[in-house]
């Protein structure tokens, strides 16, 4: 009786689901991931317009977003470590606005290098935010909720990733392109002081002193884990399928024979809705059904709905788009709650570790997946993106066997 009443009292220090202080929690962490993605991704549905402005090739006109996301992965490895020696709130608070100014700046940049060269201090900026987020959840939020915390997390990515874009294509077609990421990034500075006044400070993280000795044990022991590498993988798989098929959609549904306007463009970015709702179905049933068949199914889903974008017919293609999208945020969500679960030991240190892989596979991916578009059209973009599931599957496969992790209040198995 009194180990019941111990683990009782240990769950009542953690933030539990349907609390005042969940929900406000909830709400600082999807301001926060509102801005973040509609900072990272507002030149997406832009990039034929950047392309023609600056005289420069699709592939060449992705590195606005690629430039972003790729020193965002290489930042991520820094700053998992810097948040064990920061505070939590102050760092995602910092680079929230950091990257918000940054932004705003890059609507005035005179030339194709400088809008480069403000767009990847961008990345280094935002990266302080994603991976100490995930962290913040796997320490704060009880992790019974864990799973409903990350989904509404991802939830408020895909609202922000969509309305980014949606609003740039909207506001270019109105004003210009400027303007439309000029507003943006004024945007990205309201949601920096709402989360600043929402977000309570950690109870459960005490900042460390510099210790190389600690970062080698820190780092190592995310790959002593035999589960985390391969869930760090499904990061680089997923996200550079996603993202080479929302770069290059712009190119293909602005020619003919669909000629769509950059405002029609950036409304096909409200399909990012079903993520909002899949991430937290998705986090949810994973808790009650297992993390492993929920992430097959969404993977599956995902491939399904590439291979339909092949057809011809733009309702067809719409179809196909909305489909992978609603598979790739529920996997996300379940793979971004399976990376704090394991984690035993530096959680923002495996989170970045995540991450890293995530927007790498963005970075790379994403241009590269450019020469595919030039070379054989939609059908190779559609090849390229189909090799990257297949592996996915794979890797999925491999995560059956993976050995239990220990969770407060949770069963003697992890439910995988």
């Amino acid at each position: 009786m009194a180990g019941a009443d111990s683990k009782a009292a240990e769950r009542r220090q953690y933030i539990e689901a349907g609390t005042r202080q969940f929900w406000r929690v909830n709400a600082a962490l999807v301001a926060a991931a509102f801005c973040t993605f509609a900072l990272i991704y507002c030149v997406q549905p832009l990039m034929p317009l950047l392309s023609a402005t600056f005289q420069v090739s699709p592939a060449q006109s992705s590195l606005s977003l690629s430039v972003t996301t790729g020193l965002l992965a290489v930042g991520m490895l820094f700053s998992g470590a810097a948040s064990e020696m920061l505070r939590r709130k102050a760092l995602m608070a910092t680079s929230l606005l950091l990257s918000a100014s940054l932004t705003v700046a890059s609507a005035f940049a005179p030339d194709w290098h400088l809008l480069l060269a403000a767009r990847l201090l961008t990345g280094l900026a935002i990266c302080g935010v994603p991976a100490v987020a995930m962290a913040y959840v796997g320490e704060e939020i009880d992790p019974r909720s864990g799973g409903l915390a990350m989904g509404l997390y991802i939830s408020g990515n895909a609202f922000g990733g969509m309305s980014g874009r949606l609003l740039s294509g909207v506001l270019a077609d109105l004003l210009n392109w400027r303007w439309a990421v000029g507003l943006i990034g004024v945007l990205g500075l309201i949601g920096g002081v709402l989360f600043l006044w929402l977000l309570p400070p950690s109870r459960h993280f005490k900042p460390r002193s510099p210790d190389l000795a600690e970062l080698k044990l820190s780092l190592a022991a995310q790959f002593t884990d035999r589960g985390l590498p391969l869930l760090f993988s499904m990061g680089f798989l997923l996200m550079g399928t996603f993202v080479s098929i929302y770069n290059y959609l712009g190119f293909r549904l602005t020619a003919p024979p669909y000629n769509f306007s950059q405002t029609t463009v950036g409304l096909l970015f409200t399909i990012y809705a079903v993520g909002m709702f899949s991430s937290a179905w998705a986090g949810n049933l994973a808790a009650r059904r297992g993390r492993r068949p929920v992430l097959m199914a969404m993977v599956l889903l995902m491939t399904g709905g590439v291979a339909i974008t092949l057809a011809r017919p733009s309702w067809a293609v719409l179809a196909g788009v909305t489909t992978m999208t609603l598979g790739f945020f529920g996997a996300h969500a379940v793979v971004s709650a399976w990376v704090g679960v394991r984690a035993r030991r530096a959680k923002a240190v495996a989170s970045s570790f995540y991450l890293f892989s995530y927007y790498l596979g963005s970075g790379i991916v994403g241009t590269y997946s450019g020469t595919f578009w030039s070379r054989y059209g939609w059908p190779g973009v559609v090849g390229a993106a189909g090799v990257l599931l297949i592996i996915a599957v794979a890797v999925v496969y491999f995560l059956r066997e993976l050995p239990a992790v220990q969770t407060v209040g949770s069963p003697s198995r992890e439910k995988s």
